[in-house]
């Protein structure tokens, strides 16, 4: 094993990783915690969270960070939403891009495939990346982490995510490659989190989730936002 932590890279099917809690430079991967700790908040009897349940002031300092994608296909899915930082090193606006923008022409077919454990599993997913070695030599190192949601009609096709780069001085536009990953199955009782049932409250009308309100994710929850907003709406 490598000093970094991570076993030499395999296979797909191999998903024995060991997860670090800091990059090399030591810098902190605390928001990717985070975050999972407010996702498996969220996991009532076990179930995936629905993607209306994410509220972004519970999460407000790591916004930045954060992203929710959609899925439009079996190995795809767009950035609904992406915090300030993931643009900056995108050096776009990611609303409506496909995931794969975040990676180099090699590795998105591995991204792909990923998408694929995540949404069908469903899988928690965890990923070291790697940009290509810069002309002085620098390597920039991130971590990102993919956290599966189901929407009000109970289907798995929405994620959380995260990303976290050792550097903020970075130029655009970085695309990754993947070094390593690990994939935690989310467990068979929590494939699939249960739609409300409308009758449990008769002055509430079930929707099927046609956007994401201009306040955040929470679209049931209309309070305005004590923190300015770091995510957009796609229109």
């Amino acid at each position: 094993m490598r000093r970094t932590g991570f076993p030499p890279k395999r296979t797909f099917g191999d998903d024995n990783v060991v997860v670090l809690q800091r990059f090399r430079s030591g810098r902190s991967l605390s928001p990717l915690r985070q975050a999972e700790g407010y996702w498996l908040a969220l996991c009532e009897n076990g179930a995936v969270p629905r993607r209306s349940q994410i509220d972004p002031r519970a999460i407000s300092n790591i916004l930045a960070h954060s992203f929710i994608l959609q899925r439009i296909g079996r190995r795809s899915a767009r950035f609904r939403l992406a915090g300030e930082r993931l643009n900056d090193l995108a050096g776009l606006d990611l609303r409506g891009t496909p995931f794969t923008a975040l990676f180099g022409y090699d590795h998105r077919a591995e991204a792909g495939a990923i998408l694929q454990r995540v949404f069908s599993g469903p899988s928690i997913a965890e990923l070291r990346l790697e940009r290509p070695v810069s002309s002085d030599g620098r390597l920039i190192e991130a971590r990102m982490l993919l956290l599966p949601l189901a929407t009000e009609a109970g289907d798995v096709a929405r994620a959380l995510g995260v990303l976290v780069a050792d550097s903020d001085r970075v130029r655009p536009p970085v695309r990754f490659g993947i070094s390593n990953k690990l994939l935690r199955p989310v467990g068979r009782e929590a494939a699939v989190s249960p739609p409300p049932d409308p009758r449990s409250d008769p002055g509430t009308e079930a929707r099927p989730e046609t956007g994401i309100s201009e306040t955040g994710f929470a679209e049931s929850r209309p309070a305005p936002l004590t923190h300015p907003p770091y995510l957009r709406l796609v229109k």
